[in-house]
């Protein structure tokens, strides 16, 4: 590796991530549908009955994005919304039967895009790296919800 940690992480790991998200969706064109609508599914598959209200936030997508995104997953027979039992304004996310033998093969895609990514590093090194990246994820938010300058004057910690 070249040069030094702080000149180096952050923008490699933006480069990794971008690589990655172009790979995803090269690859998820095979089934029809793009990275994004992948993972609307995956999220409605883990949380059926969601808000959609919810679903944007969680995703941190505008509101307007998120239903053109659910909008063709409606129109492929996918995703279903149905109304608030107590709140006519809310719509609710579903699967529908048609979902789940794609959402199997977006599984089988997604182990495929971990192998090629993780390709020449042991497993024990690749769970000690998604710790790591664990790591980093908390320290950032703890960054982000702390007083502004907090998190600037700690002293560096690592080797």
């Amino acid at each position: 590796m070249r040069g030094s940690v702080e000149t180096n992480f952050l923008f490699t790991l933006g480069e990794v991530f971008r690589l990655i998200r172009v790979y995803a969706d090269k690859e998820a064109a095979r089934y029809g549908i793009t990275r994004a609508q992948w993972a609307v599914l995956a999220k409605v598959e883990r949380e059926e009955g969601l808000k959609q209200t919810e679903l944007a936030e969680q995703m941190e997508m505008q509101p307007i994005t998120l239903t053109r995104l659910i909008d063709k997953l409606c129109d492929a027979g996918l995703i279903e919304r149905r109304g608030d039992e107590n709140d006519r304004r809310v719509n609710r996310l579903y699967l529908k039967k048609a979902a789940r033998p794609l959402l199997g093969k977006l599984a089988g895609l997604r182990a495929e895009l971990t192998a090629t990514a993780l390709e020449g590093i042991n497993p024990a090194d690749a769970h000690r790296l998604l710790g790591q990246l664990e790591d980093i994820k908390e320290n950032v938010r703890n960054a982000i919800q702390s007083p502004a300058g907090e998190a600037s004057r700690k002293e560096q910690r690592y080797g």
